[in-house]
């Protein structure tokens, strides 16, 4: 560290998350520095834009280099053709896929979203893609899903049957040699009030009778893989994620030579080398697009936060919104400062782009300077 903020030349590390559906990670962390260098501009600026697994995951870890851009032609949620993109690592051995690519809410039109119906086969294709690259180390994002099918249409395209029994004869064989690591970023069981049924199939655009189908449909799913697995994974925090995706994976984590489900902001600060970029910092500043209740299950700035803290590093957190439950999930180890400048509706603030956090990182430069 160069000394505590507001004492000489600092190293300000910029590791936010997107503002989702308005600013990308690398945007904001470009925004962000931009402001903080007309502030400040002696201070040394270092850039680690994160994501937590969902949507920007790809953006964020190609960002940090060593990787490039890969492409395969998989079905979308509703089965129609459609090109996804991953990463390869320059080395060959390493891909991260991002299941939103294929199978993301994005992916679908307002009008268009079929909770019931909408699957994740394309994700499986993905991986299939992945594997006849040659390679056998993975970390897959799965935030972000326009689905609720419990992960049946990626292990389908894997090779699982229903025969009308769940059967796992057909698993690509490849599958022994995989070294698979699962960004996760929620711990919701798959069934229940918390499960992802209750909990995100009304994002997805279900009615409360479809969530109640949904629920009949993973559960009965749910009997099927674990009688053909012999796991029983139902209530494993993380079981819920991307409408049961968790779920299938978890089941199936004995065909893979590794397997771990760990929170995606660790899995991308890893990739990215933020520790390396930690040890080198004087302050940190992190960000997403709301800083609320949700941010205390593990949403980036709660994992950048955390590190930093024990690296005695301060941090501030910067959101488009923070509520008093967001302020108090990070309280003791950073500051949330919201980057809203006046009253304003949330689609004037989404739409308004990059200038907004550049003038955040300006005010906040100023402030730092008065020690």
């Amino acid at each position: 560290m160069t000394g505590p903020p507001g004492e000489g030349r600092l190293t300000v590390l910029f590791a936010p998350d997107s503002f989702k559906g308005s600013v990308s990670s690398v945007d904001v962390a470009r925004a962000l520095a931009a402001g903080w260098a007309r502030g400040r501009p002696a201070d040394e600026l270092l850039l680690a834009p994160l994501a937590d697994g969902g949507e920007g995951t790809l953006a964020a870890i190609e960002a940090a280099g060593g990787w490039e851009w890969r492409s395969a032609n998989v079905q979308d949620p509703l089965g129609r053709r459609a090109t996804a993109r991953w990463l390869a690592s320059t080395g060959g051995d390493q891909a991260v896929i991002e299941l939103a690519e294929a199978s993301g809410l994005s992916r679908l039109a307002a009008g268009e979203r079929d909770p019931v119906g909408a699957h994740t086969y394309g994700t499986g294709e993905l991986l299939k893609a992945v594997l006849d690259a040659g390679i056998r180390r993975v970390t897959l994002g799965i935030g972000g899903s326009a689905t609720s099918d419990g992960g049946r249409g990626l292990l389908s395209a894997l090779g699982l049957a229903l025969n009308p029994a769940v059967s796992l004869d057909g698993l690509d064989p490849r599958l022994a040699d995989v070294e698979l690591a699962v960004a996760c970023d929620v711990t919701n069981p798959l069934l229940g009030e918390r499960g992802a049924a209750a909990t995100y199939g009304p994002q997805k655009g279900a009615t409360a009778q479809q969530v109640a189908h949904l629920e009949e449909l993973l559960e009965t799913w749910a009997d099927g893989l674990e009688a053909a697995t012999g796991r029983r994974e139902r209530k494993t925090p993380g079981a819920g994620a991307a409408g049961g995706v968790g779920f299938g994976l978890l089941s199936l984590q004995d065909r893979f030579r590794s397997f771990a489900l760990r929170p995606g902001v660790d899995l991308v600060m890893d990739a990215t080398g933020f520790d390396d970029k930690l040890a080198r910092a004087s302050l940190v500043v992190t960000g997403e697009g709301r800083i609320d209740a949700q941010t205390a299950f593990g949403k980036t700035a709660l994992g950048v936060a955390r590190r930093a803290h024990a690296r005695g590093v301060p941090c501030i957190a910067v959101a488009g919104g923070v509520t008093p439950e967001g302020g108090e999930a990070l309280a003791g180890i950073a500051v949330a400062v919201p980057v809203v400048e006046w009253p304003q509706a949330i689609e004037e603030a989404m739409a308004a782009g990059t200038a907004p956090l550049e003038r955040c990182g300006e005010r906040l430069a100023r402030l730092v300077s008065l020690g």
